[in-house]
């Protein structure tokens, strides 16, 4: 028997092979990639048991941190805003699948999937929700400022769109290293949602990136709502893959961490060879509503949600391949499920045994002397001797 099984079938998923026997499997995509002023990918996707395991096993781990998040912020021991991405969870390990940790990434503020593939801790990310000194930022920036210098994530952005042009200046950093013309160069990825695409920083840097050939991709997310306002009501142009004008895009299901892997190698083959950037419309579904503030069913119907709970999950249809390719048992991935579980609420439990930071940190990190502390990509703070405060005598109602 040939140590690679390759067998795919129309439904997307292949016939079951024999346990024990196949590596990997040929799956059919069966949602179209579009392409605008480019030949799309092709539409199959190769993965083996070990793959599949790592995806669904990260993306479980998402859905269920971010249920656990959900928890906690009702309780009140997570305060202030809270954008959940559960239903998302394929784009953040799609792309994280495709990429290298020299690829630079940055996101919006619905930045905790894509903190965790990048490598911060479950307990790391819960810790900063919670505001707690071992947190990704050390409690300092909370849900929307998740940073992981070590891997090349720029985090999370609290202005929307605001992350773009920054994306598109780290492509412009590996342009700029780039010693030959002929090399391949690492790419980066601005990521934003649809009720960012209008933008005017997002066509601007979009020009820029465009007239100087940077490695640059812009990834719009679109889950259909912008805070709670349907793409259909916001925008003139909806194919958000084909808002760059001469600008090729590529349309991906966003549901699909195959699609997502699969789409985002070609684009980054093709934006890290020098021509330039790329737009990528990553069509996927929020469950929660936009932030923890909203019910998320005032401008959708509970119908709506579920049916795409029902036919569209991510991790539904990774769980499907393994079972159907004959790489795992469905009692098997209970089992795993159940220990994933367990790792959450464990990681949970030690992050609220932890404390907020001291007093002593309210001035680190903002001023610094340039030089390494330790191992790590922190640099040494440098305190000002003087802090400037605003006289409020000066003030005409005083």
């Amino acid at each position: 028997m040939q140590a690679a099984m390759k067998i795919a079938t129309r439904a997307g998923v292949p016939h079951k092979a024999a346990r024990g026997f196949s590596t990997s499997a040929t799956f059919d995509l069966p949602v179209d990639f579009k392409g605008h002023l480019c030949e799309p990918p092709p539409q199959q996707a190769e993965a083996t048991k070990e793959e599949l395991l790592e995806y669904h096993k990260n993306m479980f781990l998402i859905r269920r941190m971010e249920i656990a998040a959900d928890g906690e912020y009702k309780a009140r021991n997570i305060r202030g805003f809270c954008h959940l991405y559960d239903g998302q969870e394929a784009i953040a390990q799609g792309i994280e699948a495709a990429f290298t940790r020299e690829d630079d990434v940055i996101t919006t503020y619905r930045c905790h999937g894509m903190a965790l593939v990048r490598g911060s801790s479950v307990q790391a990310i819960f810790e900063e929700l919670l505001g707690f000194r071992n947190g990704v930022s050390r409690g300092k920036g909370g849900s929307m400022h998740m940073y992981n210098k070590s891997s090349n994530f720029y985090g999370g952005a609290a202005i929307v769109g605001a992350q773009v042009p920054i994306g598109a200046g780290l492509g412009f950093s590996h342009k700029y290293r780039r010693e030959n013309e002929s090399d391949k160069m690492n790419v980066s990825i601005a990521m934003y949602g649809d009720g960012s695409a209008n933008q005017g920083q997002v066509w601007e840097a979009a020009n820029m990136a465009a007239l100087w050939k940077l490695p640059v991709i812009f990834a719009c997310e679109n889950n259909e709502y912008g805070m709670g306002t349907s793409v259909n009501r916001s925008s003139y142009i909806t194919e958000y893959y084909k808002q760059g004008n001469t600008i090729p895009g590529i349309f991906i299901d966003g549901m699909d961490v195959l699609a997502v892997r699969e789409g985002m190698k070609f684009v980054k083959d093709y934006c890290g060879s020098g021509n330039g950037p790329m737009y990528v419309e990553l069509k996927t579904y929020r469950y929660h509503g936009h932030s923890m503030s909203d019910p998320g069913i005032s401008y959708r119907t509970r119908d709506e949600v579920t049916n795409v709970r029902q036919s569209r999950d991510p991790i539904e249809l990774v769980k499907k391949r393994l079972v159907e390719a004959g790489f795992s048992t469905e009692d098997e991935l209970k089992e795993i499920e159940k220990a994933l579980r367990k790792e959450v609420q464990d990681a949970l439990k030690a992050a609220k045994e932890s404390s907020v930071p001291d007093d002593s940190e309210l001035a680190t990190d903002i001023y610094t002397t340039g030089k390494k502390m330790g191992d790590g990509p922190r640099l040494e703070s440098e305190m000002p001797s003087v802090v400037r405060m605003p006289d409020i005598t000066n003030n005409l109602h005083y």
